[in-house]
């Protein structure tokens, strides 16, 4: 470490119930700098690859925020909620009994390439200079427009049944930035007839930054703060 502090990229594997902020202000302490910043956000329920700048390395972050993106998601078929994940509030049930793996694949192979996708309208978007979840935490009806994107893989790789009106898919997808994984377990479960939400995401990629490569934040409390935290 210089006297102005650590210059580099430090590959986090995000914890569940953190922000990415949060993660940032953590590094800022262990790194004694204020110039500390991420290459796209993950909700606090998501986990897996958060890539830090420090110091000169932030220059860095605009652009490695815009390299493709790889998850491990699951969905739950049979219930909608108001913010397509696992944190809002049910908006409706239907029995995901009938619907069988094929189906499932073809309602897969639907959202793969070139899509129109409407964010969620829980999201940072911002609108008019607000963001969408807060106009929506006001009481407003926020209908976001639909924007490209795009989805180079979305494969599954185990079904469950956790009772028979309800199923948990486990999916791999591969995608451009500025998709939301959460808006891809919606809109499945909206063609299938029955609703759908994410209960767990993890990333597994950003650009050429895997997950095999991230540190916990323990690994980093650990590490001196006279070390290079940012190999």
């Amino acid at each position: 470490m210089t006297s102005s502090g650590p210059d580099g990229l430090t590959i986090v594997d995000k914890p569940q119930g953190l922000t990415s902020h949060d993660v940032v202000a953590r590094m800022r302490r262990l790194a004694r700098t204020r110039k500390v910043g991420h290459a796209g956000t993950l909700d606090p329920m998501a986990t897996g690859v958060l890539v830090l700048g420090l110091g000169r390395a932030t220059r860095l972050l605009g652009y490695i925020s815009g390299q493709d993106k790889a998850y491990t998601a699951t969905i739950r078929l049979g219930v909608a909620t108001v913010t397509d994940d696992a944190e809002g509030e049910v908006t409706s049930s239907s029995s995901a009994h009938e619907v069988g793996e094929d189906a499932i694949r073809v309602g897969l192979a639907s959202l793969t390439g070139s899509i129109e996708q409407v964010p969620s309208s829980v999201s940072a978007i911002k609108v008019d200079g607000r963001r969408s979840y807060a106009r929506v935490r006001a009481g407003e009806d926020v209908v976001l427009p639909g924007r490209p994107v795009t989805v180079f893989a979305l494969d599954l790789i185990t079904i469950t049944r956790p009772t028979p009106d309800l199923i948990d898919l486990q999916v791999s997808v591969e995608c451009s930035t500025g998709t939301y994984v959460r808006a891809l377990a919606r809109d499945l479960g909206t063609g299938l007839g029955v609703g759908g939400h994410l209960t767990a995401l993890r990333r597994t990629r950003v650009g050429g930054f895997y997950i095999e490569e991230a540190r916990t934040l323990e690994d980093l409390v650990d590490a001196p703060v006279t070390q290079d935290l940012a190999t």
